[in-house]
């Protein structure tokens, strides 16, 4: 899955990229090629000539800085993440400022967006030619009154959440076509483009889908998006967890437009999508109820969100403080969708056919870890709730010696002085 897992950062170390050297003087870096779309403004005197932005010129020299005095700096956008991962530690780096839409094709199925991009933004665009980000990312967070936060583009990358068509649609990781990239010298790494075939060696910009931002600056992103289905249809089963998982996993199999499902506390939802043909023969041949499309998108809106009652169940415990919820976690499995219903104490929601499981329990971190890995998968410490101690500081899955020792090349490789986002993804990184 592209939720926030160490190990998806082995899984490409990548070609020597295009870079911005860091000691070349500025009128010779402002010719550098720099992958920010067509606002980059061109110097005076040199009308074709594209230079490095105020926002971005800021970044940059501040991670030259940071570097320079080995300063560790923490990444952030909205905020709205702010939970999720290992403690945040360093200097705050708000890329806020460097945002907009710097390239979008409706067409060829491409967006270009710079990291501060809010989500809410991209997908209102994206809405006004009928098309979304598939993967339905998680606009989470509140402010202080109440308002949404939303996330940003940069968040969604290196956070790697992915909502409830995640199992239908593919992960973010799946979707990033492209990158630029400031790493721990102050170079701008460019890699991957706007087409899917076009690499050449190591997808790195694929890598850092669910990096928690440890390996740099992720200043833009090239996305896949699609066309909204046609046809949407929910429906509504009562059944308990094991027949739930059952019928999920027969329906698998056949060729039907399911896009998502979440069980909870006896009932089992799907949301059908696709051609209104098939939409339809599929609800006749499954049954169930079908719930008014005002409701039904309620519904996914608050799964996608983290706002439906579970969560908010779940938000209210983590938050009270007092004697009985003392302990409690929320965790988020990523398991085998054929695994059976899990012996561990505590509240599930299952989203994913099976395949993604939150867990609000009592149960110590071996207990819930050993569980997820007979169920042939592993398990993230989401939310921690008073009094929970992780005994090896890991939120995220356990990494074998091997997978550490590459993580820490990664690392190393792209910010030498680990100056970014340090412990945020594991305690060695």
């Amino acid at each position: 899955m592209s939720e926030p897992s160490s190990t998806e950062m082995n899984e490409a170390t990548g070609p020597a990229p295009d870079a911005v050297p860091r000691d070349l003087p500025p009128a010779v870096e402002a010719r550098a090629e720099v992958a920010l779309g067509a606002s980059i403004s061109a110097e005076a005197g040199a009308a074709s000539v594209p230079a490095i932005e105020p926002a971005l010129r800021h970044l940059i020299e501040a991670v030259r800085e940071a570097a320079g005095h080995g300063r560790a700096l923490c990444l952030r956008g909205s905020g709205s993440k702010d939970f999720l991962g290992g403690p945040l530690l360093g200097e705050p780096l708000d890329l806020r400022p460097l945002r907009g839409i710097t390239s979008y094709e409706p067409t060829e199925l491409v967006v270009t967006a710079r990291a501060g991009t809010p989500l809410d933004e991209l997908e209102a665009v994206l809405a006004e030619h009928g098309q979304c980000l598939p993967f339905e990312p998680p606009r989470l967070g509140r402010d202080g009154a109440g308002l949404s936060l939303g996330g940003t583009v940069g968040g969604m990358v290196a956070s790697g959440l992915a909502g409830p068509a995640r199992a239908a649609a593919g992960s973010v990781r799946d979707h990033v076509l492209g990158a630029c990239l400031l790493n721990g010298r102050g170079e701008l790494l460019r890699f991957g483009g706007t087409v899917m075939k076009n690499v050449a060696g190591y997808d790195v910009s694929r890598l850092l889908a669910g990096s928690m931002g440890v390996l740099g600056v992720i200043c833009e992103v090239s996305l896949k998006v699609l066309p909204q289905p046609p046809a949407t249809l929910t429906l509504r089963f009562d059944m308990d967890q094991a027949n739930a998982l059952r019928h999920l996993n027969e329906w698998a199999g056949q060729p039907l437009p399911l896009q998502a499902s979440a069980w909870w506390d006896g009932i089992l939802v799907l949301r059908l999508a696709g051609a209104e043909a098939a939409v339809a023969s599929a609800a006749q041949r499954l049954g169930g109820e079908v719930i008014p499309p005002a409701l039904a998108a309620g519904f996914w809106d608050g799964l996608r969100d983290q706002r439906d009652e579970f969560f908010l169940h779940a938000e209210s415990v983590l938050a009270a403080g007092d004697s009985e919820s003392t302990g409690f976690s929320l965790w988020q499995l990523s398991v085998a969708p054929t695994a059976p219903r899990l012996e561990v104490a505590g509240e599930t929601l299952l989203e994913w056919g099976g395949g993604r499981r939150w867990l609000l329990s009592r149960e110590p971190a071996q207990r819930v870890r050993e569980a997820a890995l007979a169920a042939r998968g592993h398990a993230t410490l989401y939310r921690r709730g008073t009094g929970v101690e992780v005994p090896d500081g890991a939120v995220f899955a356990p990494l074998s010696a091997p997978l550490l020792r590459l993580h820490q090349q990664l690392k190393a490789a792209f910010d030498p002085q680990r100056i970014f986002n340090r412990e945020r993804l594991h305690p060695q990184l």
